[in-house]
């Protein structure tokens, strides 16, 4: 299955829970070394404390490679990057992004300071994932404002779990 067809399977998921708080993941993206595009795999291992296993921050290789909470796992919504493509009329691709998870059908924003599930991992969102000039440098696109407060989440792994394409995100209570 394409990557098109689990965003399809996705969207045919999240219309069965009309009212309901959680999402689902679209895709995921790992960047091995720094500056390097980032690779579409269809699962990962979220190390608790550590990061995304075959990511650069996990290894300590990335731009901002100081194993801090804010490195371990960052995710942005689908809905974010066609946004940005219908508001400044260019088109944003996931791996663009540099987030690792994709998401679709929940805001992301709303997750700051609260604990969340993604597959087998439990995850609390950290801070909100701001475009910056290195991601505009590196996409040649005006992200900043394309992105600005809907950049994603930037979150911590409280508990080790694998994350698979077609995962629900759910709100811990």
């Amino acid at each position: 299955m394409g990557s098109h067809d689990v965003e399809v399977a996705a969207d045919e998921l999240l219309k069965k829970a009309v009212g309901s708080r959680w999402g689902v993941i679209a895709a995921i993206y790992i960047g091995p070394e720094r500056l390097e595009p980032m690779l579409t795999v269809r699962e990962v291992r979220a190390i608790a404390g550590i990061g995304l296993k075959g990511d650069r921050y996990c290894h300590e290789r990335g731009t901002y490679s100081k194993r801090h909470p804010n490195n371990q796992v960052t995710l942005i919504e689908a809905e974010a990057l066609e946004a940005a493509e219908r508001d400044y009329g260019f088109e944003i691709a996931g791996q663009e992004s540099r987030r690792n998870l994709l998401t679709r059908g929940m805001a992301l924003n709303h997750l700051v300071g609260r604990e969340f599930r993604v597959g087998e991992a439990r995850l609390r969102g950290l801070k909100l994932c701001e475009p910056c000039t290195h991601l505009q440098e590196l996409t040649g696109k005006q992200v900043l404002k394309a992105l600005r407060h809907r950049g994603g989440l930037r979150a911590e792994i409280l508990r080790s779990g694998t994350i698979k394409t077609g995962d629900l995100i759910t709100e811990e209570k």
